[in-house]
């Protein structure tokens, strides 16, 4: 019996089986969010503007102020979707490992852009700033500079260096992390050396994405200025939210203006919003890169 994804259901259920180990594996998004797939197109700000403890002498009195909330919400404004014309359907569904590769770059394609913009997303509105030295992550003997800096912009809080780190950069940023992984001491090196470079550094988590992941440009509702930026904060400080996730569906072609067209159309799509609530902006770092 020939192998196949011939039917929609056996290609729906693999799309989707699929899909949901991608993004929890391969997207940064996934990782450093929160992440919301209910059917909530708004999110409400969950947080009380932060009060002010007092110390005075005793006296037993005290004051009050009046509990806030800041007006923020997270709107889910934008979607993401890969679609093409696959024009001999049938037999490329016959096969099962030509169909599976389709599938996956499929998976692939639209994981990579739901990562692009929630990353510059939070990019975009982080309120910390730093400067790299000259040379940025690609000179090694910035590395601990680099890291050390970052740290001490979150230390000290509850929400601080013990509450999981993270610094996403590009793939072109990994130079100076590799020679300052294997120069440093044994044990440190040994385990860069054996199970892989990158990883974690002084107790940061280390995300790698593609180049060209950080731009400049326009992506849905959002305009993004973030190419030669990279991204430090706390995980789970930032929402993504997708409702009901990513969807995958096969659109029979419409005949066209006197021509008809064979096939079918091949769609993933999503909604997509993220979002820091103002008291977390500060745990976001906007790096410039020098």
């Amino acid at each position: 019996m020939v192998n196949t994804l011939s039917t929609y259901s056996l290609r729906h259920k693999y799309f989707m089986s699929n899909l949901q180990q991608a993004l929890q594996n391969a997207l940064v998004a996934e990782k450093i969010c929160k992440v919301d797939r209910s059917d909530l197109k708004t999110i409400e700000n969950p947080y009380i503007t932060a009060t002010t403890a007092t110390i005075q002498a005793v006296a037993g009195t005290y004051t009050s102020s009046a509990m806030t909330v800041t007006d923020d919400a997270l709107s889910v404004d934008d979607e993401v979707f890969d679609a093409t014309h696959v024009y001999d359907f049938e037999s490329r569904t016959s096969n099962f490992n030509l169909m599976a590769d389709f599938l996956e770059e499929l998976i692939y394609r639209v994981s990579h852009k739901i990562d692009q913009f929630v990353l510059n997303k939070i990019l975009d509105v982080a309120t910390g700033a730093y400067t790299t030295p000259a040379g940025g992550f690609t000179t090694a003997s910035n590395i601990a500079v680099i890291v050390s800096n970052l740290l001490s912009k979150v230390a000290g809080f509850r929400s601080g260096v013990a509450s999981n780190p993270f610094l996403v950069i590009e793939s072109t940023d990994i130079v100076g992390f590799v020679q300052a992984q294997v120069a440093s001491g044994y044990s440190y090196a040994d385990a860069a050396l054996n199970n892989g470079f990158i990883g974690n550094y002084a107790g940061v988590k280390i995300y790698v994405v593609r180049t060209g992941t950080f731009v400049t440009a326009t992506l849905g509702t959002l305009t993004a200025a973030n190419s030669g930026h990279r991204l430090f904060g706390i995980s789970n400080l930032a929402t993504y939210a997708s409702p009901r996730g990513v969807q995958y569906k096969e659109v029979d072609v419409a005949a066209g203006s006197g021509t008809g067209r064979t096939g079918k159309e091949v769609v993933a799509y999503g909604l997509i919003g993220a979002k820091v609530w103002a008291p977390h902006l500060p745990f976001f770092v906007d790096i410039t890169l020098a």
